[in-house]
């Protein structure tokens, strides 16, 4: 079977204009593989597509630029020179003449190139999308491979563009965020009360972690990730919940409120709107939380909570060699602490650490790491004090649904 394949140019009245044939196939039908268009045969077909639509947008452009605008006098050309286009389908290069400018009027200078304007950039949008995209998924390497794998892309692209790119569309993108600010919170609650019906309530998950630096290999530093999902949105025929991620370096941004501020506001975010951030309560990230939203609810990520325990929980085990009741007894008091720490009951929680605290102290000549488990239990403590104000009841909030950890952000 003989496939024959036209692009058929009309104007704007409908009627036909230009017929091109783009591609002809000799198609079987005797084999699975032979059945609809091969991925080759799609990537050639599409590059084929774009490349003649190409040169009829910019044939046309240029023709209606080939005339003064004032008294519709042809201008006459100084130079012929080519524009290099990458596009999602292909890298094509287009004519870009130098024109006189009319005499007819005064001006600035005596020489335009009408290109300049219609490309501004020598890359799509649509292709810097894709790029960057992908990007703040896999490596740039995967970027490469998975763009060229489906897309009729030229040869030409590399990990180098698609780097370059990306930290363009980056700068812009920072170019772009307001001013910092310590408090986004504006107005008086009768203001708040008078703000629509808002969308669904709002959780923020913020954590940490520590990259080693590319360059001073001993050196770590640390990035702060979140993710902000919203739970449904009204004006919608389905209540659907939409997620938005953000991350930042501590230690180099100066608008990391900002940057979160404007993630909540991309979501349609009210200062009516019930929001929940959750973190792990160190100082870095509880800042940055704070005077976001009146309605704001700030809970301690219960895994980090739960995940001190696991450790000094750890270290009890190795009590129960040396005192193996004493040290069981430890153990039995570590999980009724988890218990009441659980359940938000600050007042037990305290005493039990007071408790477990007296009673290591048995420990103090015969267990060899006696000191490292006297750190972590003081540690903890201050850990519990600074963050008390954070500690809900978390299992009330588990049998509801609601949110206790940061797991949502991986």
């Amino acid at each position: 079977m003989r496939v024959k394949l036209q692009l058929v140019m009309c104007s704007d009245d409908g009627q036909e204009e230009i017929i091109t044939d783009l591609v002809t196939l000799q198609k079987d039908s005797q084999r699975i593989e032979h059945l609809g268009l091969t991925l080759w045969e799609a990537k050639q077909l599409l590059n084929t597509v774009q490349q003649r639509l190409l040169q009829h947008q910019a044939d046309a452009f240029l023709d209606a630029c080939a005339t003064c605008p004032d008294c519709d006098t042809p201008l006459k050309a100084k130079g012929s020179h080519t524009r290099t286009f990458r596009t999602l389908f292909g890298t094509f290069k287009l004519a870009s003449p130098r024109l006189f400018l009319c005499p007819c009027q005064r001006r600035k200078t005596t020489t335009f190139r009408p290109m300049t304007s219609l490309l501004p950039e020598s890359v799509a949008p649509e292709l810097l999308l894709m790029e960057t995209k992908w990007s703040s998924l896999v490596s740039y390497g995967l970027t490469v491979d998975a763009l060229t794998d489906f897309l009729p892309l030229d040869v030409t692209l590399d990990i180098k563009t698609v780097r370059h790119d990306t930290l363009k569309i980056a700068e812009r993108c920072e170019a772009e965020l307001g001013e910092e600010q310590g408090s986004f919170i504006e107005g008086c609650p009768r203001d708040w009360g008078n703000l629509p019906l808002p969308d669904g309530p709002i959780t923020v998950g913020i954590d940490g972690g520590y990259v080693r630096d590319w360059e001073a290999k001993k050196h770590n530093f640390e990035v702060i990730v979140g993710k902000s999902t919203l739970a449904f949105t009204r004006d919608k025929d389905e209540e659907t919940s939409s997620s938005k991620r953000f991350g930042f370096v501590q230690t180099v941004d100066t608008k990391s409120k900002r940057r979160l501020y404007e993630v909540l506001k991309s979501q349609g975010f009210q200062l009516n709107q019930q929001i929940t951030f959750l973190s792990d309560g160190g100082d870095s990230v509880r800042d940055l939380q704070l005077y976001m939203s009146p309605e704001a609810e700030h809970i301690l990520d219960w895994f980090h909570l739960s995940m001190k325990l696991t450790v000094l929980d750890q270290y009890a085990k190795g009590l129960v060699h040396c005192d193996q009741t004493l040290g069981e007894e430890i153990r039995d008091k570590i999980e009724r602490l988890k218990w009441s720490l659980w359940h938000g009951n600050l007042s037990k929680a305290f005493y039990k650490i007071d408790d477990i605290e007296s009673l290591i102290y048995t420990f103090e000549e015969t267990y060899p790491k006696f000191k490292q488990l006297l750190k972590a239990v003081e540690e903890f403590r201050t850990y519990i004090t600074n963050n008390r104000h954070l500690i809900p009841n978390y299992g009330e909030r588990y049998r509801h649904g609601e949110a206790i950890a940061t797991g949502f952000v991986e």
